[in-house]
């Protein structure tokens, strides 16, 4: 089972589960959790080999969108929670939604930080490049390399920093088993765009987040009124290190708004 942590609030029945991205740990949602666990209960998990979820990644299972949503709702079950609130980053979002899709009588609300719903050509060539090198270039190389084109600006470097230290504690072959999932990801944002779901969705985007919020900005201008937007300034991609107290004031918001 992953790894997770738990911070219990006895004056809430209601939980917030907080999903990170590739590369990353549960250790990015440091900035969220003393405004959040002062109003629901806080689970934070960290996914398949990444932070501490190594030594229990489940390496024989598939690396499939739907093993990884099912990897967070296994810890769900194991604690007993029947509904949650989740609030994810960047591929983080990916999986809330393929979790949302499979159960949404499991799904309170959708808050999507940096989300990604459709690849433009600039992130599809980078997929090229990195499929090019990943047997010849150290992960971390890569990861770097990525994590600069998509957070380019001085104001970013923290993201940035904070990426590349998660993605040390990751490895070689676990990457490249991540990365086998960009074969499968244009499928599936298209059938998340064209196919709405009915449950409360925040979407919260950096102004800076060149690669992916132009689509986001489509998608939700053609859904109906349970889709909202957020458009955080002097921000990027990782909208929660790059704006923590806005990110927090906004999505706190939202939460009580539909609690």
């Amino acid at each position: 089972m992953l790894h997770y942590y738990v911070y219990e609030n006895s004056l809430s029945d209601q939980w917030v589960t907080f999903v990170h991205g590739a590369g990353g740990s549960s250790s990015i949602w440091f900035k969220q959790i003393r405004d959040f666990r002062k109003e629901f209960n806080v689970l934070l998990v960290d996914l398949r080999g990444h932070g501490n979820s190594k030594e229990t990644s489940g390496n024989s299972k598939r690396y499939t969108f739907s093993a990884l949503a099912d990897d967070i709702l296994e810890v769900l079950d194991f604690l007993k929670i029947t509904k949650s609130h989740f609030v994810g980053i960047s591929l983080g979002t990916i999986l809330i939604r393929q979790l949302a899709e499979a159960h949404p009588h499991r799904v309170q609300s959708m808050v999507m930080g940096g989300a990604i719903l459709k690849l433009n050509l600039r992130s599809q060539l980078l997929i090229k490049l990195g499929n090019f090198f990943k047997y010849v270039l150290p992960y971390l190389f890569l990861y770097r390399f990525f994590a600069f084109v998509i957070m380019p600006k001085r104001n970013h470097r923290q993201s940035r920093a904070l990426f590349v230290q998660e993605a040390k504690k990751m490895n070689q072959s676990e990457f490249l088993k991540w990365f086998k999932l960009t074969n499968d990801v244009n499928a599936l944002l298209k059938c998340f765009r064209e196919k709405e779901i009915v449950i409360e969705t925040l979407y919260i985007m950096g102004e800076e987040d060149y690669m992916f919020l132009p689509p986001v900005i489509n998608v939700v201008s053609s859904h109906n009124q349970s889709t909202r937007l957020i458009v955080i300034s002097r921000s990027g991609h990782v909208v929660n290190v790059d704006q923590p107290s806005f990110f927090n004031e906004a999505v706190l918001a939202f939460l009580n708004d539909i609690k």
